[in-house]
């Protein structure tokens, strides 16, 4: 804790800075420091948001990540792409979501120990309940098995869709998490977007670093709703297209609000503002 002048002339005591970040690659267009930063001066609290890029230079090597953050007193990390999985190993617990979910982006450090959460699940789900509210749920293709597909095949199941199917190019894991959500696995994704009433991309293709899209985009029809979790562009080849196709679309801004609002509260003990982190994420444009 620090000490600062008044307009009286006395000291008073301010709050001490929290350092949070986010670990990933080619995060740099991130959106999630501002957030975080914003909320917390919006809240008088003080916050510091560094990027772990490892496109950038950063060693690759999660335990020596881990290690040196903690030891600079950082209250805890945001995990993203491709560690979301990898992460696990290197931690002393777990919350109920991230393990029944096997995967974690949020990372706190507490008393000594590492614990994973995954604010992912909860971030989607209200996006989606939100952001689609009527959205047709008897058959939705899920496009991506890794870490972020893990959090929201969980969504989708809780959610009450009716038939889950999960495609990724790692017909191991697809398989694998269609058992552990009671969905079905598919080796040809294109075979079955005429039986869906939503497609969701949770791969990373799409990001400026990722470009293109999961799926032929000429197989899209109006009927069809659209979610996208990719926010860096926000507006995906796949958003546009279906969109350019008259689909309802879900894009990547709902998830990356509501996820970094349990983060949050993870990371400083305080509930956020969603409203006013929504405020923040816009201000940035739709880049």
């Amino acid at each position: 804790m620090r000490l600062e002048h008044v307009d009286n002339g006395s000291l008073k005591a301010s709050p001490r800075l929290m350092r949070m970040g986010l670990v990933g690659r080619g995060i740099q267009l991130s959106r999630t420091p501002a957030m975080h930063e914003a909320e917390a001066a919006a809240q008088g609290l003080r916050c510091s948001y560094e990027l772990l890029d490892t496109d950038t230079g950063i060693d690759d090597d999660l335990p020596a990540i881990l290690d040196r953050v903690e030891a600079e007193g950082f209250s805890g990390l945001n995990i993203t792409y491709p560690y979301k999985q990898a992460i696990i190993s290197h931690l002393d617990g777990l919350s109920d979501a991230a393990s029944r979910i096997g995967a974690v982006n949020t990372v706190v450090f507490r008393d000594g120990k590492r614990f994973g959460h995954n604010t992912d699940f909860w971030g989607f789900s209200e996006s989606l309940r939100l952001g689609l509210p009527d959205a047709p749920m008897r058959c939705v293709l899920l496009m991506g098995a890794g870490g972020a597909g893990a959090a929201l095949a969980h969504a989708l199941a809780d959610i009450g869709v009716g038939r889950l199917l999960i495609a990724d190019v790692r017909t191991d894991i697809a398989k694998a998490l269609a058992q552990a959500t009671g969905a079905e696995a598919v080796d040809n994704p294109t075979r079955v977007i005429g039986a869906a009433d939503g497609i969701v991309n949770a791969t990373p293709v799409g990001m400026a670093s990722l470009p293109g899209t999961p799926i032929d985009p000429d197989l899209l029809e109006a009927r069809h709703w659209v979610a996208d979790i990719v926010y860096f562009p926000l507006e995906t080849v796949l958003i546009k297209a279906a969109r350019a196709r008259g689909c309802r679309t879900l894009d990547g801004e709902g998830m990356a609000v509501y996820q970094a609002v349990r983060a949050f509260e993870h990371f400083t003990g305080h509930p956020a503002d969603a409203g006013r982190m929504r405020e923040t994420f816009r201000r940035l444009g739709r880049i």
